[in-house]
């Protein structure tokens, strides 16, 4: 059986994750991929990746995407997939609800975007919607 990443944990990783980069990142909502969003210089690269590493401990690339749990898979085909040098961090996906985060390097070398978002699997439109805006609030959108 599924075990359920209540609310209370989503929303401490979130509060988390919002602690521990206060001051580094400033974040933004991205309405076209429904993610949070923030956008930093290479050299905060390592710190920040440790960061997320530390609260989202599975990281996928485009060599073991295809080994990834479904849920994983249709999270990275509604980002466009991986790219080289792309990663997708997650939390536990074999429960029914966590966190994702997808690292873009940009084309410049000079920066590196991120988007956090939450993957729920039994959740109801009208339910979707409240959780949405929660989670704007969590990261103070």
């Amino acid at each position: 059986m599924m075990q359920d990443l209540k609310k209370s944990d989503l929303e401490s990783v979130c509060r988390e994750l919002l602690s521990d980069f206060k001051g580094i990142l400033s974040w933004k909502w991205d309405s076209r991929l429904e993610t949070v969003l923030a956008e930093f210089g290479v050299d905060d690269k390592d710190s920040i990746r440790s960061i997320l590493e530390r609260y989202l401990g599975i990281t996928w690339d485009s060599s073991n995407i295809d080994n990834a749990p479904d849920i994983v898979q249709m999270i990275n085909g509604n980002l466009g997939g991986l790219m080289s040098g792309q990663l997708l961090f997650t939390s536990d996906p074999d429960r029914d609800a966590f966190i994702f985060c997808a690292w873009w390097p940009w084309g410049d070398g000079k920066t590196i975007s991120i988007r956090i978002a939450q993957s729920y699997e039994k959740l109801l439109d009208s339910e979707k919607a409240k959780q949405t805006q929660l989670f704007k609030d969590w990261f103070g959108i």
